[in-house]
């Protein structure tokens, strides 16, 4: 079976998409289509008809960088366009730069609508960036966590105070698989993120000194292991109502590399029920906006 020619049906469906005028062309004369004629998008890219062409036809499937990136600046895509763009011509997407801390409104929405549930949003490094009321009613404020830089991952390997069961300084939480399994989540997706922003100075002097100041840690970016952290299932040791069994999910916030992490009790359990009463102590309504912090 032919491999199909993902890269010349998306080009091909973009260029009849944009309208002439919005690329600075004049829109002459009567049009077969409505979108780019391919001597457009040609002259717009800086390339042949000819291998424009070639390339809607799946004739020429490897372009390099600087063809996908021209086209794809002809053609006015979006950052997720382009980086399809990319995949489709089997090659990496462009760096994103230096990791985001901005919380678009659309999410800081989402989490309001979650308010009923303990839920944070953490930065692509993991670092804390905003949570709502009954997130420090369940697990305590951020500001006694105790994290450099509000950094989850360097609460995990600087700031815990034992393994087996003693938990981190001033983070209550602990995970059914073990230190060494939540750790090794934790750094499997930080080198995702590390990769996807490799210009990033912050990010790379925060991985630089954690090699050379934990073991631990040194260790485990050693193995490889990349992947994105999608939940677990937690402890979360509340000074008043005792220990709670919660779900963890973190969910990927379209459009951003914002990771929401939300805690679910299980229905008909204690645990709902010390999450009901927490609920019903929040000081602030559980709709309320989540605090941006960053």
């Amino acid at each position: 079976m032919a491999t199909t020619n993902h890269f010349g049906v998306a080009l091909r469906g973009w260029r009849e998409r944009v309208s002439p005028r919005d690329t600075g062309l004049e829109a002459d004369g009567d049009r077969r289509i409505p979108g780019l004629r391919r001597e457009e998008l040609a002259r717009l890219a800086g390339l042949s008809v000819d291998y424009v062409v070639r390339l809607e036809q799946g004739r020429a499937r490897h372009p390099s960088a600087q063809v996908v990136t021209a086209l794809a600046r002809a053609l006015l895509l979006d950052t997720s366009e382009r980086d399809h763009l990319f995949r489709c011509a089997n090659l990496a997407p462009p760096s994103a730069g230096n990791v985001s801390r901005h919380v678009p409104v659309r999410v800081q929405r989402l989490v309001s609508r979650l308010g009923g549930n303990p839920t944070a949003v953490f930065a692509a490094d993991w670092t804390l960036i905003g949570w709502n009321a009954m997130w420090s009613a369940t697990v305590g404020d951020p500001r006694t966590y105790g994290w450099e830089a509000r950094n989850l991952v360097d609460g995990m390997f600087r700031s815990r105070v034992g393994r087996g069961r003693e938990p981190i300084a001033g983070w209550p939480v602990r995970s059914w698989e073990g230190d060494e399994v939540e750790e090794e989540d934790l750094v499997a997706d930080l080198r995702v993120t590390a990769a996807a922003h490799p210009e990033d100075a912050r990010l790379a002097a925060f991985v630089d000194r954690l090699l050379r100041s934990n073991p631990r840690f040194a260790r485990l970016w050693s193995n490889g292991s990349a992947r994105t952290h999608v939940g677990d299932r937690k402890t979360v040791e509340h000074p008043q109502m005792g220990d709670i069994a919660l779900d963890l999910d973190v969910l990927l916030a379209a459009g951003t590399d914002l990771r929401i992490v939300t805690y679910t009790a299980a229905a008909e359990t204690t645990d709902a029920e010390k999450l009901d009463a927490l609920r019903a102590a929040c000081p602030l309504p559980s709709g309320s906006p989540v605090g941006i912090v960053a």
